[in-house]
């Protein structure tokens, strides 16, 4: 993966701020969006915690309509704010001294704040090294056979923090390779031929010929886990996660 994109330096934001607001707007849309709502955020000067919690809800959301649901997202936004403001004097050295689980804690007990964006503050703004899964890493995961298709959250991030060393740095990257995958190969139709995770494909996709799509009822599915007959054995799940995070750092 690291060979085909190159350093993702993830995430797109110039500071702890951008990071955990724009982990709230970009839930549901494409990041392009989530940058224009940003920008204007900043053009009214409102890209600063104080400023943006004393705003409210309904001073917050006409400044990030590009994000959608952006009355929805308005009060998330400021929930967050919220906590980050009374909690912790919207300091992010104070959040330096709490321990990653009660960190964590405390994100999912905001209101509108789930596991995936709870996660993406932790590994983006605040440098913890916790996996982010996001629909990007659960198709790769299923349609490479790492995982069934009805797995949790929690199995899932168990899954990756089981078989990786537990380094922060190839977390942040590790996920942002896989996004990029996602959104140029592992899309709802997915270009199987052309992506560089291809080699680890179940055979049936991974003879495919370039620019060849991959039919759906070929996908992996809970009810049906197996390869054609005649197929090759895969190499073991714990094996392929650790040759894909060669591929990762290396290329």
């Amino acid at each position: 993966m690291h060979g085909h994109f190159g350093d993702q330096h993830w995430w797109p934001g110039e500071s702890p701020l951008e990071v955990l607001i724009g982990a709230v707007l970009t839930q549901n849309t494409a990041w392009s969006n989530v940058a224009t709502a940003i920008r204007r955020l900043k053009a009214q000067g409102l890209l600063h915690a104080g400023r943006l919690h004393a705003a409210g809800p309904a001073g917050i959301a006409p400044h990030i309509r590009s994000a959608g649901y952006f009355n929805v997202k308005a009060r998330r936004l400021w929930n967050l704010l919220d906590w980050f403001v009374h909690g912790y004097q919207a300091s992010f050295d104070r959040l330096e001294t709490i321990p990653t689980p009660r960190l964590r804690q405390e994100l999912l007990a905001v209101s509108g704040i789930g596991p995936e964006t709870a996660d993406s503050i932790l590994l983006y703004a605040l440098h913890r090294g916790i996996f982010v899964i996001d629909a990007y890493t659960r198709r790769v995961l299923t349609r490479h056979h790492l995982a069934a298709t009805d797995a949790s959250y929690a199995q899932l991030q168990q899954l990756m923090t089981r078989h990786l060393p537990a380094d922060t740095a190839l977390f942040n990257e590790y996920h942002a390779q896989i996004v990029m995958v996602g959104k140029h190969f592992c899309k709802p139709a997915p270009r199987c031929a052309d992506c560089p995770l291809r080699v680890y494909l179940p055979s049936v996709a991974r003879d495919l010929k370039p620019g060849a799509p991959l039919h759906r009822d070929r996908a992996y599915t809970s009810a049906g886990h197996g390869e054609p007959s005649g197929a090759k054995p895969r190499p073991s799940r714990a094996l392929r996660l650790r040759q894909s995070r060669v591929i990762c750092r290396r290329g």
